[in-house]
């Protein structure tokens, strides 16, 4: 059996918003799990166990930048949010997206091939960045781009700096520009039903599955349940069949549709998502500490 340490019942809880003490009986279940105890709390309570899994630990910003048909969307992280505020690091990501559109580089590690000078370093964008992990005192790193160009048109929206959205369209541009800001907002996982990746569709039939037979209804009422509740998930996390978000009276496809427009694809970045940052365990800490000065007394 694995030990539920504190630091982990605090994490279960940031991602899922359950009780405290659910949060400890569901990572017992799981024997340590994470994943098993966040699927077994969505099971026990819902949809309220999931509310929160759009949270993200680690830190960076996400930058934008669109030229001549072509655009770029790329994740730069750091340490701490107090970095994500410096005139330097910003610029470098900032510059980075840029050379990304004109350069089209394969990978990160292409991307800091390229030529670049900032507050005294270079020659390249790999250099620039080890300076100023030098000069800041902190680690950052590029951690994930994509380069857009030959679908369409393009649009962009940053909510602050650390959500940002690139939608391919053809038609208005303003709105292509609403449908981006609505990603940003109800963050769907694909334009439409069809096109949700089958790992999710079955992770969700999973936990119908399981909330059924808790019900205890006859076995053809709860087939009829988990499907229902299969069709409510892709109607809520496809795009073209999500209420949008200035309107909820009619779907983004509706929206679109009246505006004479066609959105082809979409891309959608959070900063850190899927990123684990260590929690410590301070009473763990703590507790360590003094034993450590008993043991030297």
């Amino acid at each position: 059996m694995a030990a539920i340490t504190a630091s982990m019942v605090a994490e279960l809880r940031a991602k899922t918003d359950a009780p405290m003490m659910e949060c400890k009986k569901a990572l017992t279940e799981a024997d340590g799990n994470m994943d098993k105890a966040e699927e077994i709390l969505r099971v026990k309570l819902g949809n309220k166990a999931g509310k929160a899994s759009s949270r993200v630990t680690a830190e960076g910003v996400v930058s934008a930048f669109i030229s001549g048909g072509a655009g770029a969307l790329l994740e730069t992280n750091c340490e701490t949010d107090f970095v994500t505020k410096n005139d330097s690091f910003l610029a470098l990501a900032q510059a980075a997206a840029e050379l990304i559109v004109k350069h089209k580089p394969a990978d990160v590690a292409a991307l800091g091939a390229l030529p670049y000078a900032q507050d005294g370093f270079g020659p390249t964008l790999e250099d620039v960045r080890k300076g100023l992990i030098g000069k800041i005192g902190e680690n950052m790193s590029f951690r994930r781009f994509q380069r857009f160009e030959g679908a369409g048109k393009l649009a962009s929206y940053l909510h602050g700096t650390r959500i940002g959205v690139m939608v391919q369209y053809e038609g208005d541009e303003t709105a292509a520009k609403d449908v981006a800001m609505h990603v940003a907002a109800m963050k769907p996982v694909a334009l439409t039903s069809a096109d949700v990746p089958a790992a999710l569709i079955d992770k969700e039939r999973s936990v119908a599955t399981a909330k059924a037979a808790e019900s205890g209804k006859p076995a053809d009422i709860a087939a009829k349940m988990i499907e229902g509740s299969v069709q409510k998930y892709l109607k809520e996390v496809s795009l073209f069949n999500q209420s949008f978000v200035k309107n909820d009276k009619q779907t983004v496809e509706q929206m679109l549709k009246a505006a004479g427009t066609s959105v082809k694809g979409f891309t959608l970045y959070v900063v850190g998502e899927g990123i684990e940052k260590k929690v410590d365990d301070f009473a763990a800490e703590v507790a360590a500490q003094v034993a450590a000065a008993k043991g030297s007394a």
